[in-house]
């Protein structure tokens, strides 16, 4: 389907919707606004769909007399993310992370506090993402995000190779079921992998005990052979393709396959999943908080987040959303139970959000992780060994048949 939206009148709208920050600044002045996101995660201008990064630079220009620049990369996980800003190897005005992640770099001192006056568009933010619901930031009267996507995670399955008895459970086990060896994929990431086998095994994600975590981490080793590969972005490809058959990800994301390839299905595990928001902060060491803080609120104006909602197949968090006829429509456009799957089922799923784990307790999860992955290394690293040492002992005995034969037909 072709991702499109009405934006004839986009801009005289967002003139009178986005409120001026920048002002002072005169027409001559530039800057470079560095954005930071999830891959696939914002309406880019292909298959018809709004450039809205491109907007934004012209809204600058028209309206804030600014000549800017977005220059916007992604990463693949809130780990890859906080590694990179947490060693000072980029400095970033604009990052979108998840909650748990949120709440680790306010405890770490790594956000700025937002001017919600500065963002006007917030009111277009539902209340159930507003005041004491924001569960992942501190206490104090500060905001540090404003949320741009939420979801949760379920098991995406291809109908043509899973059969019906495998699914009738809708439960976390078919991730370990040996019918579809080779077939499986998991996440790369060492929060929702692990997250997989503590709802399988009926734990919580957040207070689990250590014992909880290894025997986690058994369940995950017990796994390893079934699956095909740990993949993020590579999911896509992958079920669309069917090269696997079935894998853990996020709703949203399933909806984008299902476009593709309509062979794939959709459940929310029984056991319980994560639910997730992610939402848009500004770095302590951004060098551009007032333009990050105009961005935010272009991000929350109405046409933009259904730009963005329309692209993405996520959930929004923004009421101006999830009201619109055009919106809803498109969206069962894509999938006839999309607006089920994003918003109406997903209020009676039983799910939990991931909480920030103490410094103690994510060294402790790391080293569970790194033992998975280096032994899944070492596994594969063997195969290919003893493939490798096949491959020579025949080739070998070809060879030294083959000098026989030659030797016995001189002599003869």
């Amino acid at each position: 389907m072709k991702k499109t939206v009405s934006y004839i009148v986009l801009l005289s709208t967002l003139v009178l919707l986005l409120c001026p920050i920048l002002s002072s600044c005169g027409s001559d002045e530039s800057s470079t606004l560095y954005v930071f996101n999830w891959g696939e995660y914002i309406s880019d201008g292909s298959e018809e769909s709004l450039n809205v990064n491109e907007e934004f630079e012209k809204y600058c220009l028209e309206e804030l007399g600014l000549n800017v620049t977005v220059n916007y990369s992604t990463y693949s996980s809130n780990e890859d993310m906080y590694a990179k800003i947490s060693s000072g190897a980029a400095v970033y005005d604009v990052i979108i992370p998840s909650d748990y992640m949120i709440q680790r770099m306010v405890v770490e001192d790594m956000l700025a506090p937002l001017d919600i006056s500065k963002i006007p568009n917030y009111e277009n933010v539902d209340e159930a993402f507003k005041g004491e619901n924001v569960y992942y930031e501190d206490d104090s009267d500060n905001i540090y995000s404003v949320p741009y996507f939420y979801g949760m995670v379920g098991i995406i399955y291809n109908s043509d190779i899973v059969s019906e008895e495998d699914i009738a459970a809708q439960s976390w086990d078919l991730m370990w079921n040996e019918n579809y060896s080779r077939d499986i994929l998991q996440f790369n990431n060492s929060r929702d992998a692990f997250g997989t086998a503590l709802y399988k095994l009926g734990y919580d994600v957040n207070t689990a005990t250590d014992e909880q975590w290894i025997e986690a981490l058994s369940t995950l080793k017990g796994q390893k052979d079934l699956v095909q590969g740990y993949v993020m972005d590579e999911i896509f490809n992958k079920m669309k393709s069917n090269s696997a058959a079935v894998a853990a990800y996020y709703a949203g994301d399933f909806l984008s396959m299902y476009e593709d390839n309509d062979s794939l299905a959709f459940y929310y595990p029984a056991e319980g999943t994560n639910r997730y928001v992610d939402a848009m902060c500004i770095p302590k060491n951004s060098e551009n908080y007032d333009l990050a803080t105009e961005y935010i609120n272009f991000m929350c104006s109405k046409e933009i987040a259904i730009a963005n909602a329309e692209y993405t197949y996520y959930a929004s968090p923004m009421k101006t959303v999830r009201n619109d006829p055009e919106y809803q429509s498109c969206m069962e456009e894509v999938h006839p139970d999309a607006m089920d799957i994003l918003y109406n089922n997903a209020e009676n799923v039983k799910a939990t959000p991931y909480m920030n784990l103490s410094p103690e307790r994510l060294s402790f999860v790391n080293e569970l992780w790194e033992e998975l992955k280096v032994e899944s290394s070492i596994g594969t690293g063997v195969t290919v060994l003893c493939w490798i040492i096949l491959g020579t002992l025949v080739v070998l005995v070809v060879v030294h048949t083959v000098k026989k034969r030659r030797r016995a037909k001189y002599y003869d």
